[in-house]
């Protein structure tokens, strides 16, 4: 990371612990550790004054408060989430602005931006302010080519491919044979048995009522196997979904543990103890949850989605439709694959934040490059 430290300024929407915005903190952590000055600006939701995460004190926050309005509809939430992040939000002074997601990129004026999928929208609010964060930043960065090309061929806008980075070693740890490590995945085999598990919350994305379906002929099969559903951090109103979700589990007669949001420090140790890990996605950009699970040593059934393909090649089982699924379910259960493992927890380990930061870091100065040559054209 040759050439003088660059003032960097990356822009979340949240607090809480989404899949963006671990991005963006481990992106800024990692940018921090190769000496350049990183700012991390995000709105403070629900009173937060800090991340769901202790953050390396070498990364500047600014937390901008974001007060519950009570009655408050999801389009309403963002178009203020975007007032209050471009009214506090002052750009003077960073030589790389870089917003993470739509409500960011909305508030931040020129920017990059990452685009980690592509969202469908119908609210009338939300999909203009998904039109401008894709037409707006002056570049764009994806974090897989599957979703560079979504944005070329709907957009006609080229993006550079950087891909995430894994805490892989943490994960790793968590499977490891160490006494503590070994205790706590023995705590949530105490309570779940041997379970199924899924991170990421229930809403449509993360094909939650396609699971229930999968893991419905699963059961007939492995009555003893449980569900584990954890995460769900999210600013949209996915309730009519939970609903419909809670109403099919009956019908099927499942009882699936739903667990929320799992702290920071105890989350690893309920993915190394799964049996495997459920991956039914129907929209993603990377998969940096299943990359987890794959780091930790356990299987991973996944959608057959081109950008799994492309990120996780033959280290995941894939699936298509609710039987395809149970039966990766269920050989993933009953016969284990060490070969499989191996490439999977060797694939993980090469997704380093360290790589994805000095990709991040030549890009930024190319930018600053360019945009010094375009101020001296313009003077």
């Amino acid at each position: 990371m040759a050439g003088r430290p660059l003032a960097i300024a990356l822009l979340t929407y949240s607090t809480r612990p989404r899949g963006g915005v671990v991005h963006t903190l481990a992106l800024a952590e990692a940018l921090a550790a190769g000496g350049q000055d990183v700012t991390v600006w995000t709105l403070g939701r629900g009173g937060d004054s800090g991340f769901f995460r202790p953050v390396d004190e070498a990364v500047r926050l600014r937390v901008v408060p974001f007060p519950d309005a009570e009655g408050e509809g999801v389009g309403e939430r963002v178009l203020r989430s975007i007032a209050l992040l471009r009214a506090a939000f002052d750009p003077a002074g960073y030589d790389v602005v870089h917003a993470q997601d739509c409500i960011s990129a909305n508030a931040a004026g020129r920017c990059l931006r990452t685009v980690h999928h592509i969202d469908h929208f119908t609210t009338a609010e939300l999909v203009r302010c998904h039109e401008r964060a894709i037409r707006r930043p002056m570049g764009h960065v994806c974090v897989s080519a599957a979703v560079a090309a979504e944005l070329r061929d709907g957009w006609g806008i080229g993006a550079e491919v950087i891909p995430n980075g894994v805490d892989a070693g943490r994960f790793a740890a968590a499977a490891g044979p160490a006494g503590q490590a070994a205790a706590a995945r023995e705590r949530w085999r105490d309570k779940f048995g041997r379970f199924v598990l899924s991170v990421g919350g229930i809403e449509p994305r993360k094909g939650s009522v396609e699971l229930l379906e999968a893991f419905a002929l699963l059961r007939a099969d492995d009555p003893e196997a449980a569900l584990v559903v954890a995460g769900g951090e999210t600013l949209f109103d996915y309730r009519p979904y939970r609903a419909q979700w809670e109403a099919r589990a009956a019908e099927l007669g499942l009882e699936p543990v739903v667990l929320g949001p799992v702290n920071h420090d105890e989350l690893p140790s309920l993915v190394a103890a799964a049996d495997v890990f459920a991956f039914p996605s129907t929209r993603e950009g990377f998969g940096l949850a299943a990359m987890e699970a794959l780091a930790a040593g356990v299987p991973v059934v996944a959608s057959d989605l081109p950008v799994l393909r492309e990120v996780f090649g033959d280290a995941v089982r894939f699936a298509d439709g609710a039987t395809s699924f149970a039966d990766g379910l269920r050989d993933a259960l009953g016969r284990p694959d060490p070969q499989r493992r191996a490439a999977g927890q060797a694939l993980a380990a090469r997704y380093t934040w360290q790589a994805a930061a000095q990709r991040h870091l030549a890009l930024y100065r190319k930018v600053v490059y360019d945009e010094t040559l375009s101020g001296a054209s313009r003077d």
